[in-house]
C-alpha cells in the first residue's frame, strides 16, 4: 500500500496511474477504522482497479471541540487494516496541508440541514461539504463509498456532487452491525462496557418503531414510546426519532414507499447514530 500526506505527490501518482487503470475508487473516513470502513474498502475492490482511502478527522464538521478532541485516532492499527484488506492507496493528510489557511468558504443546503443531525450539530454539514469537495477535487475518482449509517450525509454529498457537477459516481453500503445488532461506529471505542449494552437501546428502538408502525400507529404516539423505552437505559438520552422518504430525505409521519426511520442520542458523553431502511 502506497501512503501518501501531501497533496502534490498523490496527484502525481493517481495522474501516473490513471493512463493505465480502467477506474479508481475512494473511501474517504476519519480513521479509527473497524468492519463498516472494511466494508466500504472491499465493496470498492470489487468494482474498481485502484482503491484510495483517506483518513482525516476534519475538524471543520465537529460542531463541539470536546467531540473533535476525544475521537479516535489509531492510525498505526488503521494503517494495518487497510493492508490486510488489500488497499491500494492511503491519503493521510495534516491539518495544514487540507486547510493552510483559515477556510471562509461555507455550504447551505437549505432545509436538508436544518433537520436532523443538521439541527443538533450546527455547521456540521458545511464542513463535510467542504472537505468532501476537497478531496474529491484531489483525488478526483471515478467511484466513491460512502456507508449508509450516516445517510443524511450520504444525500448532502448527492447533492453536492449534483450541485457542483463533480465526475463521480456514488455508492450507498449497508450498515455492518455487530452480532447483537449495534451498528458498528468508530465512537464505539469510547462505551465502558455496561454503556456499549445500554447503546443497543437505539437499534432496538428502530425496531419497535417499525413494529408500531406496521400495526398503524401514529409517529407522535410511536416517538413517545421511544423515548420512554430509550431513556428507561441508565445514561441514555435521545435527541431524536424521524421517518423519511429515503430517496429526497423529505420527512413524513406515515410510510408510503421508500421509507427510512432514523435515530440519534447519547449514551453517556457519547453521541450515537443508526437507522433502519423499512423497505427492507
Amino acid at each position: 500500500m502506497d501512503i501518501f500526506s501531501q497533496i502534490g505527490p498523490l496527484r502525481a501518482f493517481l495522474d501516473q496511474k490513471k493512463s493505465v487503470v480502467k477506474s479508481v475508487g475512494f473511501v474517504p473516513t476519519m480513521g479509527a477504522l473497524h468492519e463498516g470502513h472494511l466494508a466500504l474498502i472491499k465493496e470498492s475492490r470489487k468494482e474498481n482497479t485502484i482503491t484510495v482511502c483517506s483518513i482525516y478527522v476534519n475538524p471543520t464538521q465537529f460542531n463541539n471541540p470536546d467531540d473533535l478532541a476525544k475521537y479516535p485516532r489509531t492510525i498505526e492499527r488503521d494503517i494495518d487494516m487497510l493492508k490486510l484488506v488489500g488497499c491500494d492507496v492511503l491519503f493521510h493528510p495534516s491539518n495544514d496541508e487540507i486547510y493552510p489557511e483559515n477556510s471562509i468558504i461555507a455550504f447551505d443546503f437549505g432545509s436538508l440541514e436544518q433537520i436532523m443531525e443538521g439541527k443538533f450539530r450546527p455547521g456540521h454539514f458545511s464542513g463535510v461539504a467542504k472537505v468532501v469537495s476537497k478531496l474529491f477535487n484531489i483525488v478526483q475518482p471515478h467511484i466513491a463509498y460512502f456507508g449508509q449509517k450516516d445517510f443524511q450525509q450520504f444525500k448532502i454529498v448527492e447533492n453536492l456532487v449534483q450541485e457542483l457537477k463533480f465526475n463521480v459516481q456514488l455508492r450507498c453500503v449497508p450498515i455492518q452491525r455487530e452480532k447483537d445488532g449495534l451498528a458498528m461506529s468508530s465512537r464505539n471505542r469510547r462505551l465502558s462496557d455496561e454503556q456499549r449494552q445500554n447503546a443497543l437501546v437505539f437499534y432496538q428502538s428502530l425496531q419497535l418503531a417499525k413494529k408500531l408502525l406496521e400495526q398503524g400507529l401514529s409517529l407522535s404516539l410511536i416517538k413517545e414510546e421511544v423515548k420512554k423505552y430509550c431513556e428507561s437505559k441508565p445514561g441514555v438520552s435521545l435527541e431524536y426519532l424521524e421517518l423519511a422518504e429515503a430517496t429526497n430525505f423529505v420527512q413524513t409521519e406515515s410510510v408510503k414507499t421508500n421509507a427510512i426511520l432514523l435515530i440519534a442520542g447519547h449514551v453517556g458523553e457519547v453521541r450515537l447514530i443508526d437507522n433502519l431502511l423499512l423497505n427492507e
